[in-house]
């Protein structure tokens, strides 16, 4: 345990900053993509329309006001940077005191909250600051279903919040600045996705936004309109897709919505969020589904299922788990299922198999740049290691861990937390000595 508790002890290091962008292409048929595009651009998250196209008409300029947290700017140019060469949006950060189309504020949680109680950060249309927003908040200006050419958008952040989540708003709330408003639970290959397993821009999503910004789409034009130019557009951007598509979804029931966001919002313990991912399950069941809303609602049963139910668990892990790699874009999914199983292995002290899913999930965790999974996953090997004697090499594991799980988690505090917690799955086991 020695190990351990001198890596729990020493000073934390500095924010780590993750190599050269690498996103998973897209992997969908453009046929596909049309259809996820029109819901996604035409419809609000409540479910109400949106009757025309809008974005922004020429260069687009950001600016960053109010606290940012430490890493924040570097975050924001790490941004900007993809969406020039990625979207090939004309998009630059000009100083906090010049006016910019989208204005990026960064203030305390518990003010967003006492306006939006539920947001974890948004954006809205028609406003520049938070004093904007509270003035005008009930002003139909910022009604997005009335909005034809967006002229500036302001989006807020929590500035007492995690590295990850800071760069993960900035990703959503940019991306959805400049491109379609919706999230769509099924799209597993976007960050558009209220499951929160994409962390960053994917390159599925860089290719909405290109297609959105394309000089053959234009303000005001409606659905109609879109879907008829889209599909030469997607032809034109990404020749690869095109081929047979899947067909229909299929619509995605408020029901199945509301018990996804019960499981996922903690509220009332355990066993009422696992009652929630059991409705879900069962709604995902009977409307036949085999995409990411039935593998996300077995993903969400497993984890809230009682230590004594483990098999029916590991189960409901392992069928998640390869729904999730038959699908475009799931790769980061799929290695969220290999770390709840790698926990269930190291705790029954099966080193080996950690050894096989870490070494298939922690390149994932990686190039999608997800430092909190990836912090995860390399703790759990490190203590693998260091039950099969590896001692050096757990102890550098462990170190390396250490540099991710302060972006990914914050503060000393929560990482040493982190850091405890997977140690004691392997209290009651023998050790190596």
């Amino acid at each position: 345990m020695s190990e351990r508790m001198a890596a729990s002890a020493m000073p934390l290091p500095a924010l780590p900053r993750f190599g050269p962008p690498d996103p998973l292409p897209p992997a969908r048929a453009n046929a596909d993509m049309v259809r996820d595009i029109l819901e996604m651009g035409f419809f609000l998250e409540s479910g109400r329309a949106v009757p025309a196209l809008s974005r922004f008409d020429g260069p687009v300029t950001l600016r960053v006001t109010g606290a940012p947290p430490v890493g924040a700017l570097t975050d924001t140019d790490r941004l900007i940077q993809r969406l020039r060469s990625e979207a090939d949006i004309d998009i630059t950060r000009v100083p906090e005191d010049q006016p910019a189309r989208i204005n990026v504020t960064f203030l305390p949680r518990a003010r967003i909250r006492s306006l939006v109680p539920q947001a974890a950060c948004f954006l809205v249309p028609n406003v520049s600051s938070w004093q904007d927003f509270r003035a005008n908040r009930r002003n139909p200006a910022l009604d997005w279903a009335q909005v034809s050419v967006r002229q500036e958008v302001g989006i807020f952040i929590p500035s007492d919040t995690t590295p990850q989540e800071t760069r993960d708003c900035l990703h959503e709330e940019v991306g959805q600045a400049l491109g379609p408003l919706n999230d769509l639970f099924r799209l597993t290959d976007s960050i558009f996705n209220d499951d929160n397993f994409q962390t960053a821009l994917t390159g599925f999503d860089m290719l909405v936004l290109r297609a959105w910004n394309d000089p053959a789409l234009q303000n005001g034009m409606r659905p109609a309109q879109v879907a008829a130019v889209l599909p030469a557009v997607l032809a034109r951007l990404n020749p690869r897709g095109e081929r047979g598509g899947t067909g229909p979804a299929g619509p995605t029931p408020r029901a199945w919505i509301n018990a996804i966001e019960a499981a996922f919002g903690g509220e009332g313990g355990r066993d009422m969020r696992l009652d929630a991912a059991s409705r879900a399950l069962t709604l995902a069941n009977a409307a036949g589904w085999q995409d990411g809303r039935l593998a996300l609602s077995l993903f969400l049963v497993a984890r809230f299922l009682p230590p004594q139910e483990g098999e029916a668990a590991l189960a409901a892990l392992i069928r998640a788990g390869a729904i999730y790699r038959d699908l475009p874009g799931a790769e980061v999914h799929a290695a969220h299922v290999d770390m709840q199983l790698t926990v269930q292995a190291l705790a029954s002290g099966q080193m080996d198999l950690v050894m096989q899913l870490t070494t298939r999930a922690i390149p994932v965790a990686r190039r999608t740049e997800n430092a909190a999974l990836l912090s995860s996953l390399q703790l759990l090997r490190a203590e693998a290691l260091q039950a099969m004697g590896a001692r050096a090499d757990a102890a550098a594991l462990r170190l390396d861990s250490l540099i991710w799980a302060r972006y990914g988690f914050g503060t000393d505090d929560a990482v040493r937390a982190r850091l405890a917690e997977v140690a004691a799955l392997t209290r009651a086991l023998p050790v190596s000595r």
